[in-house]
């Protein structure tokens, strides 16, 4: 496995459908774990400590309100954490993201954006941080950039018709 990915919640598993979508597409393999910072914080640690067992080299943790699973999963590993805040609750995910941007210094997180764009990019990111030690990922990374420049034209054209 490449890529664990921690959901706070089973409500979050729509933030990733296109994460594993691309992650799929990229042919990377993944684990999808639904544990809390909070509520299951013995679940978490044994979590991730199979997961590198088993190879993680990147971990994405998905959370909203109060977002601390990003950090609690970079406080246990030395491996790249990408956090994903969620949009929930009265503050529209604010909260979630500034309790994922702001990792105190020696403990970082790479924080994407709030919800499907946030999960879309994280998995991208993943497998840009995976192929800079496998040439073929990043073949496929260089397609798959080309491809959306190629989409960004054929769109631009039939607007102009």
């Amino acid at each position: 496995m490449n890529v664990m990915i921690f959901l706070g919640s089973e409500s979050d598993f729509d933030v990733i459908d296109d994460a594993l979508k691309i992650l799929k597409d990229f042919g990377v393999s993944f684990g999808v774990e639904v544990t809390s910072a909070h509520r299951s914080p013995d679940r978490t640690h044994k979590l991730l400590r199979e997961a590198e067992t088993r190879g993680a080299e990147v971990f994405i943790a998905v959370a909203g309100k109060a977002a601390h699973l990003a950090g609690v999963v970079a406080a246990q590993t030395v491996r790249p954490v990408i956090g994903v805040p969620v949009e929930s609750g009265g503050l529209a995910g604010m909260d979630a993201l500034l309790s994922t941007v702001q990792m105190p210094t020696g403990v970082p997180v790479a924080t994407m954006a709030l919800g499907k764009h946030g999960g879309t990019n994280a998995a991208l990111f993943a497998v840009e941080i995976l192929a800079l030690h496998d040439e073929g990922l990043a073949g496929k990374l260089r397609d798959h950039r080309e491809a959306m420049k190629r989409w960004v034209q054929e769109d631009s054209r039939a607007l102009g018709e």
